[in-house]
């Protein structure tokens, strides 16, 4: 039996990751953001003060940079210590695309992520390759989207600030210049899959946008 895998991607903000772990309790299913693993490689990185993609694989194999199941949740391991609070820091939030464009990097998150897929259970990822470079096999392919202005306002929320039209522009602005880099980098850029639902959630309610998924992933894989 072949792994069952679900591929949520989309721009930053797009809700991928809440979405897909709302998704994957639906469906008693795995959850795994891919990002964590890059956030965990951007966080060495920032600890070695170079981007040099040899030195940084092996620290993180060094440090035992792995992936672990915690409930339904699959997250990052750094130490010997759950990750997920140190790589959610603003310094990694902003050096994170730069590290995720390094091709050997790609290769060995990926081969990680590959093995977290098992035919045993279903496991929904979300992050900007999955369905195209990670699994372009994956049982169901959806890509997420929303306007700069609704993703700025939904990331401003998630961080507890206050905001505004201005600041509200500030970070749209900044979320259109990072869609533009992840789109246009040669190793593994951002896109859509050509067989992948299409899913705008500019003025979805979130149980709206998780409904339309669970429903397509149980005529995918659960008829």
């Amino acid at each position: 039996m072949t792994a069952r895998v679900i591929a949520i991607d989309g721009p930053a903000a797009s809700g991928k990751s809440s979405t897909a772990a709302a998704v994957a309790r639906e469906l008693g299913a795995s959850h795994l953001d891919s990002g964590a693993l890059y956030r965990g490689l951007t966080l060495i990185a920032l600890e070695l003060g170079h981007d040099d993609p040899t030195e940084i694989r092996s620290a993180a194999e060094r440090r035992g940079l792995i992936l672990r199941h915690d409930g339904a949740e699959i997250v990052p391991f750094l130490d010997g210590r759950p990750a997920e609070n140190l790589i959610r820091s603003d310094g990694v939030t902003a050096a994170v695309s730069r590290i995720a464009a390094l091709a050997p990097l790609r290769e060995w998150v990926n081969a990680r992520l590959r093995e977290a897929a098992t035919a045993e259970r279903i496991l929904v990822l979300d992050g900007r390759d999955i369905g195209t470079a990670v699994f372009p096999d994956a049982s169901l392919k959806v890509f997420l989207t929303a306007t700069p202005e609704a993703r700025a306002r939904r990331r401003l929320a998630q961080r507890g600030e206050m905001f505004d039209s201005d600041s509200i522009r500030v970070e749209a602005t900044a979320l259109a210049a990072r869609d533009a880099s992840d789109a246009s980098r040669t190793v593994a850029p951002l896109r859509r899959a050509p067989d992948a639902i299409l899913i705008d959630t500019t003025n979805l309610s979130f149980k709206d946008q998780v409904d339309r998924i669970v429903a397509a992933a149980r005529k995918a894989l659960l008829a």
